[in-house]
C-alpha cells in the first residue's frame, strides 16, 4: 500500500525539562536516599559479619543480626502480603506514588539523567546537541556520558552480587581476578539490565512492560489523589502576557506546554489521567512555577480528586483506605511482633526411613532418628534433649551437651528403646524437646512417631 504511513515508527526520545519545585526536591530526595541504601548497605557490618548478606549456598539469609532459614519461608509470604496490601493503600489514596518516587525503574532513571545533564547540558542544549552533526565536542560529550553510564551500570552489577556473595570478598576476587564465572555473569547481566532500562528505554519501560500501568484503575475511585488539570479553571487556553487582560475571556492556562517539556513519559495532562502517568508530579512544579510569574493562584495542575474537582469535597479517608489501612497496620504489627519473639532454636526430628523399627535381644524394640537442631541466633548454645508423651519408655539414648554454633544446623542421631508388652504395638506420638543449657527459657519442640510391632507380627 504505497503513500500509507507506516503504523510502526521509532519513538522520539523524550528529554524531561528540568522543573524545581516542591515534588522535584522530594523526588531528589527519596532517589538519593534509596540509591544511597542499596549501594552502602553491603558494606555494613553487624556482628562481625556483614549486616545484610542472601547465603544461598548455605540456604541462609542474614539481616542485621537475624539469620533466616528455608522453614522461615513464611516470613517472606508475609512481607510480600504486606507489600501488595500497601501497594493497593497507596494506590488507592493517592495513584502511582510507588512508580513517582520509590519505583527502582524511576531511581535509576533518575540517576543516569542526572549524568545525561552533566555531560550535554539542560534540555535545550541535550537537544541541540542531538541535532547537531558530529564534533569532537559531541564525541566528547557523548562518550563521556556512555562511559560513566556504563561504569555505573557495572557498579550497580557489583553491588548487587555483593547482597550475595560477601561484598569485601567479591572485591578481593575482582582484584586477584580470581572472580568465578556465575558472578561475573550476574554483575554484567544486571548492569547491562540497568544500562538498558535506566539509559536507553527509560520511560518505555513504564509505558510498554510495566503490568502495573495496565491494572492501575482497578484501584482508584473517585476520590483517590492523582496529579489532575482544573479544566473549569483553565480553559479556554490562550497564550498572552503577564500584563494583559486576557484572563477576563481565556482560562489560567496559557499554552506554554512546560507542563508537557516536564513530563518524563512525554504526556499532556490537560488531556486528563493517562496510564503513562507515573505520578511524579513533575508537572505540578513547572504548572506552579508559570502560575507565580503570572500571577495567578497555584493549583492549575495538582493532586486532587474527580470529586472535588466536579465541586465535590476531597474525601481521604473512606472505607476502602480504612480497611486497607487497619489490615496493613495489624499485618505489620504481627510481623514485628513475630520476629521480636521469634525462638532462637528449631528442631525438626527425621525417622529412619530403612525400617519402622528395630528388634533387638530381651525384647526390646528400638527406633532410630536423624535429629537437626537450627540455632537462629547469633550466639552458641549448649543443648540437652528429652522426649516425652509415651509411657514405658526403659530406654533413651540421645546425646548430652551437644553445641549449637550461632547460625548453624547441628545434627544428631537419637535412638529410642521399649519393652514389648508394656506399650502396645503401632504407631504412638511423641515429643521431643530441645533446651539451651546456658539459657534454660530457650527451647524448641516437635512431635514425631514411635513404633511398636503388633503381636500377631511377632508370632505370639
Amino acid at each position: 500500500m504505497d503513500g500509507t504511513k507506516s503504523l510502526y515508527v521509532a519513538a522520539e526520545k523524550i528529554h524531561a525539562r528540568e522543573v524545581d519545585g516542591i515534588f522535584d526536591r522530594f523526588r531528589d530526595g527519596s532517589a538519593a536516599l534509596l540509591l544511597g541504601i542499596y549501594y552502602f548497605l553491603p558494606w555494613l557490618t553487624w556482628d562481625d559479619r556483614q549486616a545484610v548478606l542472601f547465603d544461598l549456598p548455605a540456604r541462609k539469609f542474614f539481616i542485621f543480626g537475624l539469620t533466616f532459614w528455608p522453614q522461615d519461608f513464611f516470613y517472606l509470604a508475609w512481607l510480600l502480603i504486606i507489600a501488595a496490601i500497601g501497594l493497593f493503600f497507596f494506590t488507592a489514596l493517592a495513584g502511582r506514588l510507588w512508580c513517582g518516587y520509590a519505583c527502582p525503574q524511576t531511581v535509576w532513571t533518575w540517576a543516569f539523567v542526572r549524568v545525561e545533564r552533566l555531560f550535554e547540558g539542560h534540555r535545550s542544549r541535550r537537544i541541540k546537541l542531538d541535532k547537531a552533526p558530529w564534533t569532537t565536542e559531541k564525541v566528547l560529550r557523548k562518550g563521556g556520558k556512555q562511559l560513566v553510564w556504563i561504569l555505573l551500570a557495572i557498579w550497580t552489577g557489583f553491588i548487587f552480587v555483593g547482597y550475595f556473595t560477601p561484598v569485601r570478598e567479591l572485591s578481593r576476587e575482582i582484584m586477584v581476578l580470581g572472580i568465578s564465572p556465575w558472578e561475573s555473569f550476574w554483575i554484567l547481566f544486571y548492569g547491562f539490565a540497568t544500562y538498558g532500562n535506566a539509559g536507553i528505554m527509560r520511560e518505555q519501560v513504564c509505558k510498554y512492560m510495566c503490568p502495573y500501568a495496565r491494572f492501575q484503575s482497578a484501584m482508584f475511585d473517585r476520590d483517590s489523589l492523582i496529579v489532575s488539570y482544573d479544566r473549569a479553571r483553565g480553559e479556554p487556553r490562550g497564550s498572552r502576557s503577564r500584563k494583559s487582560d486576557a484572563s477576563k475571556i481565556l482560562g489560567d492556562c496559557i499554552e506554554c506546554t512546560l507542563c508537557v517539556q516536564a513530563c518524563p513519559t512525554g504526556i499532556d495532562i490537560r488531556n486528563g489521567l493517562q496510564y503513562e502517568c507515573i505520578a511524579c508530579a513533575a508537572c505540578i512544579d513547572a504548572c506552579d512555577s508559570v502560575m507565580d510569574k503570572m500571577g495567578y493562584p497555584r493549583g492549575l495542575v495538582r493532586y486532587t480528586t474527580e470529586n472535588a474537582l466536579e465541586g465535590g469535597k476531597v474525601r481521604l479517608f473512606r472505607p476502602r483506605i480504612v480497611i486497607y489501612g487497619c489490615v496493613l497496620l495489624i499485618l505489620l504489627v504481627g510481623l514485628t511482633g513475630a520476629l521480636l519473639n521469634r525462638h532462637e532454636l528449631r528442631i525438626d526430628v527425621l525417622r529412619d526411613r530403612n525400617a519402622l523399627y528395630r528388634e533387638l535381644p530381651a525384647n526390646r524394640i528400638e527406633n532410630v532418628y536423624t535429629v537437626k537442631v537450627i540455632n537462629k541466633s547469633e550466639r552458641k548454645h549448649v543443648l540437652e534433649f528429652e522426649v516425652s508423651g509415651l509411657d514405658g519408655l526403659t530406654v533413651l539414648t540421645l546425646p548430652d551437651n551437644v553445641e549449637a554454633p550461632a547460625g548453624e544446623l547441628t545434627t544428631v542421631s537419637a535412638r529410642i528403646q521399649a519393652t514389648t508388652g508394656i506399650i502396645p504395638g503401632g504407631g504412638h506420638t511423641l515429643q521431643m524437646k530441645v533446651r539451651s543449657k546456658n539459657s534454660p527459657d530457650i527451647h524448641a519442640s516437635t512431635d514425631t512417631r514411635f513404633f511398636m510391632p503388633d503381636s500377631t507380627s511377632r508370632g505370639e
